[in-house]
């Protein structure tokens, strides 16, 4: 899909969002179940002002193309500004170097940054995901605890995720 999204626009500098992007950042053979379910990766780009890169990987391989039918899954080209994310996020981007991707050079959400992007959104989902990475070890409750005073949102959005962080860790067996 990297590979794929990089051509279409001729530009491999490609940031994933969502939960997909715990692909780039983890053994997936590690991975618990609920974290490889979705079929779909948010795709952006870092120079896309106008939104056509975004535009043209959703339209080529994106929900219902040819290459989903093919393969299964798709990509959602989205802005970054889709997730809500703390403060230096860009810092932690964790590199995703394989070469069956090349020419994409694409860095995925460190597993901190996404539980917490995730836990912004308040899906349902995106609970079962948090649950999933803090009963598994991957992420640490502390961490993310500290992560969400980096967000630049109101304080009642900044409280509804620590509790939603808090209830994850309870329901994953922590606290």
């Amino acid at each position: 899909m990297l590979r794929a999204a990089a051509r279409i626009v001729e530009d491999g500098d490609i940031v994933v969002l969502g939960s997909q992007s715990i692909l780039g950042t983890a053994d997936v053979s590690g991975l618990p179940p609920e974290t490889v379910l979705s079929v779909e990766a948010d795709l952006t780009f870092v120079d896309d002002p106008d939104e056509a890169k975004s535009d043209d990987v959703d339209g080529q391989i994106g929900d219902g193309s040819a290459f989903h039918a093919k393969f299964g899954y798709y990509a959602q080209g989205v802005t970054l500004a889709t997730a809500v994310l703390p403060d230096g996020w860009r810092d932690r981007l964790v590199a995703f170097d394989r070469a069956d991707a090349e020419p994409s050079h694409a860095r995925c959400l460190e597993a901190q940054d996404l539980v917490v992007a995730e836990l912004v959104a308040n899906r349902e989902k995106d609970r079962e995901l948090a649950e999933a990475l803090i009963g598994a070890e991957l992420v640490d409750v502390r961490t993310l605890l500290n992560r969400v005073q980096l967000l630049d949102q109101p304080e009642a959005v900044r409280a509804r995720t620590r509790r939603a962080i808090e209830s994850c860790a309870h329901a994953a067996g922590f606290g």
